[in-house]
């Protein structure tokens, strides 16, 4: 399977890694879609790290340990959060074992877990800081409190700064990124709205940043939910349920940052947006090359239940 049409070829240079950035995994069709995304990768394609947001991750809401596991199984080394981080109880209970999770640091004083940290590898440091946004958002923290100390903090272990900021509105992701990128942030990825952007770009000559990487689950869906569901929740005056879309056929978002190791700059940023069928052999497909007159009937002869 040839993809290096799909933005993936790798420009890693012994003065350079590679990170790979998954947008919110949502259900089983998201982590299928990874697993088969890093395994079908070869060895110029692989990168030097891989970070996913992972709150969706547990049939769309939260996050069990065992599917934890499994994330860390398939090579997610390291798992960023947001909202619904503590939608499965039982995570309150193994959230300081998991060295490879971190949640927002603002999103309430005194609470389980990490809201960065510093993960070494064999040749390089990467601070990992997760943020949450306030508006749409609800009483969480100000993602502003804190920041200038935490990124001094990380920037006295590692050039090489990764934020994922978990917000709804876009401004306030484009504001926060343009301070962050005068702090001497490397990278920068806006999460929560499922919808990848297509505003990839270095800001300030030095930092990566997209206002939202999008997700990696069912791509018939609304934002990784059944339609149905999704659709009775807006239109009718009673509660409603929302499950997971549960189908083979699997979006795939994620932002390749190459960052170099000494000065912590993003020399390139690149955004991988891709459809798979996982129950057949046929290629995936680069969503910027649908046609509609053609792909509708594609769409359906692929589309099966997974």
């Amino acid at each position: 399977l040839e993809l290096r049409w799909h933005f993936m070829t790798s420009v890693t240079t012994d003065n350079s890694i590679d990170i790979l950035f998954f947008g919110d995994l949502v259900g089983r069709p998201g982590r299928k879609g990874v697993a088969w995304y890093l395994d079908q990768l070869n060895d110029y394609e692989k990168p030097d790290v891989v970070i996913a947001n992972v709150e969706n991750t547990s049939h769309g809401f939260g996050l069990t340990e065992r599917n934890y596991n499994e994330l860390v199984d398939m090579g997610i080394d390291i798992m960023t959060s947001g909202n619904h981080i503590w939608d499965k109880r039982e995570i309150i209970d193994y959230v300081d074992k998991a060295d490879r999770l971190i949640r927002p640091l603002n999103i309430a004083k005194d609470c389980k877990g990490k809201g960065y940290n510093i993960f070494r590898y064999h040749d390089f440091q990467i601070g990992v800081l997760n943020l949450i946004g306030q508006v749409f958002m609800g009483p969480y923290d100000s993602p502003w409190n804190d920041v200038d100390a935490v990124i001094a903090d990380m920037k006295e272990k590692t050039p090489i700064l990764f934020i994922d900021f978990h917000a709804e509105a876009s401004a306030e992701k484009v504001a926060f990124a343009r301070y962050a990128s005068t702090l001497g942030v490397s990278a920068f990825t806006g999460t929560h709205t499922h919808v990848q952007t297509a505003d990839n770009k270095i800001i300030g000559g030095r930092m990566g940043y997209i206002t939202d990487t999008g997700f990696c689950g069912a791509f018939e869906s609304v934002i990784g939910m059944h339609p149905d569901g999704s659709i009775q929740k807006l239109r009718a005056p009673y509660p409603s349920r929302l499950d997971v879309a549960d189908d083979a056929l699997v979006q795939i978002n994620a932002t390749r940052f190459n960052v170099h190791k000494t000065t912590g700059a993003c020399q390139r940023i690149e955004r991988v947006n891709i459809v798979k069928n996982l129950q057949s052999d046929d290629p995936a497909v680069e969503t910027s090359q649908f046609r509609s007159t053609l792909d509708a009937g594609w769409i359906e002869g692929l589309t099966s239940t997974y």
